[in-house]
């Protein structure tokens, strides 16, 4: 297994991705979106989701694909960044076809960051508008770290952020994995640097410290946020031709990922969850073998992909939580 040519999850080819940020905010929007319409699916495992349109993306309901995913900060608010990509979507004529209308198809996640000091005193929603404007910036190459969906993001220790990563079988299938970390748990070993992640790091994309030589003894895990304030939302893609319960069993596959890089996760504080997205464009020669390793795949790059995030986070003013690349790097 390799990186792709980004390490991005755009090297899943035709899809494109756009971040929409708010300095004064303190929050922003994720969108995942392609040329044309994509297969996708959902699994939720944290106990506190946030959600829109998810139940559409089981195997039996009607539609089959979607024209965009989104992710983003602002609790229930944040939703409405969907409506602001569906607008757009709508615009150039792109949705579910209906009569003569087009219904975009745009499933949403949302994490909480309204008490991360940024300005929340709006008078009108401002989460459709950065939707939009996530999905005009939409292109192969984005920024991680403090970026879109995880601006404003924390977690149980450091502050969080926007990650990615990607990963090339042997059969040339590529999966990839975009993730805004929120979390209510640690991404990192005690108080030390190095991520629980470590073990699946490729080309030390997070820093190459592999993990400490001995862990600190087991405690019993206390909440360092309250009820509501975590959740980690992710998506993970390939571009092998997965029908809707293929790409379920991805996702569901990929939280093995977000276990091994977030201790604890997907506690009832959490919201956690992750979509699954397949282009469909390489079809699948060994379908059993094909399905193992692209779970496994998925599960790794989303491992990956979380402390990614983390790593490549920047400092805010005055933000509660310390940034990991202050605390141990000198650069």
């Amino acid at each position: 297994m390799k990186t792709g040519s980004r390490n991005l999850i755009t090297d899943v080819a035709g899809l494109w991705v756009g971040n929409a940020e708010d300095a004064a905010l303190r929050s922003g929007v994720t969108v995942l979106t392609a040329s044309r319409p994509f297969t996708a699916a959902v699994h939720v495992m944290g106990g506190a989701p946030g959600t829109r349109e998810t139940d559409l993306l089981a195997p039996d309901r009607l539609v089959q694909e979607v024209d965009a995913l989104v992710l983003s900060g602002g609790s229930a608010f944040g939703l409405d960044a969907c409506s602001g990509v569906a607008d757009a979507l709508r615009a150039a004529g792109r949705g579910f076809a209906v009569g003569d209308q087009r219904v975009p198809i745009v499933p949403g996640a949302i994490l909480f960051d309204l008490l991360n000091g940024g300005d929340k005193g709006w008078t009108e929603n401002p989460y459709r508008g950065l939707g939009r404007a996530a999905l005009a910036a939409a292109g192969t190459d984005f920024a991680l770290g403090t970026a879109g969906a995880g601006y404003g993001a924390m977690t149980g220790r450091w502050k969080g952020g926007l990650g990615s990563a990607s990963a090339v079988l042997d059969s040339g299938i590529t999966v990839g994995a975009l993730v805004a970390v929120n979390a209510l748990g640690s991404v990192t070993v005690g108080e030390g640097p190095h991520f629980w992640s470590a073990p699946w790091e490729l080309a030390a994309e997070f820093g190459g410290l592999g993990l400490p030589a001995s862990f600190p003894p087991p405690d019993d895990p206390v909440p360092r946020k309250r009820m509501g304030e975590a959740t980690t939302i992710a998506i993970v893609a390939t571009d092998a031709a997965l029908n809707q319960a293929g790409a379920q069993r991805m996702a569901t596959a990929a939280h093995d990922g977000m276990a091994r890089a977030i201790l604890p996760s997907h506690t009832p504080l959490d919201g956690d969850l992750v979509f699954a997205a397949a282009t469909g464009a390489r079809p699948l020669e060994d379908p059993l073998r094909d399905a193992f390793q692209i779970g496994h795949a998925a599960a790794t790059c989303l491992a990956r992909a979380i402390a990614r995030a983390v790593h490549a986070a920047t400092p805010l003013p005055g933000f509660p939580q310390p940034v990991w690349r202050e605390a141990f790097t000198s650069g």
